[in-house]
């Protein structure tokens, strides 16, 4: 039984980030139809910004809030600066479909080696804000710690208000509308384009809180989030890329059902087990466990 909820606890602390993640790949889908593999990329650079700032003010408190506010930025950056010219121009002919996916694999190229420029490949170390010791209760000690905790909470913290601002805010209908309909949207009154940077910006900031969440105590290096990436598009995949619900339960669902095979079977059954998820999902329900053709889940 004591194995049993600790391998809950971790399932639900690792599923929480692959959540977030998976949150930012549909809020990018949702606008523009682009599964963003440079999430990662934009990502890190936020992470290590974040690093900067505790290794200068030692406060996680500013270096969390500064990188989240730069993860937007960013987002909004890439996708007004790059994703709607590309977009713009490369609707039509055989390559339509791809490019944006090249763009983004080739931007994420291109920020891993900004990176490494700026802060070298040589990794480092990200102090965790509070304690990674395990709870002890009577004399059982709990692989679960202060920073799991606080990783749950921040991400429960994130969801909430997503959900909140998507369904209960005007600025939430009219992304709602945009990534639905965008022609009627434009006759409705509603800055499709506008909108679309906003979705960008908000999937940057939710990228950069995933990564700042798994990086403390561990390795920092420019291709460190690429793990993240797969595991959070997987999520998203199980949940419905059209969905933000199912992002945040294809999260956990993956998280918590890798836990078992890491606890039960070992870790070098982790990938294969995730490809098999991956291809029985796509095989079984394609629109994912939330989606639905021809409709749209909040």
């Amino acid at each position: 039984m004591q194995q049993l909820i600790n391998t809950l606890l971790i399932g639900v602390s690792i599923g929480s980030i692959y959540a977030l993640m998976a949150l930012a790949l549909v809020l990018v889908w949702r606008s523009t139809r682009v599964v963003n593999f440079a999430q990662a990329g934009q990502a890190i650079l936020s992470t290590y910004i974040a690093w900067e700032v505790v290794n200068r003010s030692g406060s996680f408190l500013m270096a969390f809030i500064l990188a989240v506010a730069i993860g937007g930025l960013i987002g909004g950056l890439v996708e007004s600066g790059l994703m709607r010219v590309l977009l713009k121009h490369a609707n039509e002919g055989p390559v339509a479909a791809v490019a944006p996916v090249i763009a983004t694999l080739g931007l994420l190229a291109v920020i891993r080696a900004v990176v490494g420029l700026i802060w070298t490949n040589e990794g480092k170390r990200f102090e965790s804000p509070v304690s990674t010791a395990g709870f002890v209760i009577g004399d059982a000690t709990l692989p679960f710690s202060r920073l799991n905790l606080l990783i749950i909470v921040t991400a429960a913290v994130v969801m909430i208000i997503f959900s909140i601002i998507f369904q209960k805010t005007n600025l939430g209908l009219a992304l709602r509308a945009a990534a639905y309909n965008p022609e009627i949207a434009r006759l409705s009154g509603v800055r499709v384009a506008t909108t679309r940077t906003i979705g960008w910006i908000f999937a940057g900031a939710a990228g950069a809180v995933a990564g700042i969440l798994v990086s403390p105590n561990d390795s920092l290096t420019p291709n460190s989030l690429d793990t993240l990436l797969v595991f959070g598009f997987v999520a998203a995949v199980i949940g419905g890329l059209e969905s933000l619900i199912g992002a945040v339960v294809g999260g956990l669902v993956l998280g918590v059902g890798l836990s078992f095979v890491l606890i039960y079977l070992g870790t070098s059954l982790i990938f294969p087990t995730t490809f098999v998820v991956l291809v029985l999902i796509l095989l079984l329900k394609p629109a994912g466990l939330f989606g639905a053709k021809g409709a749209r889940s909040a």
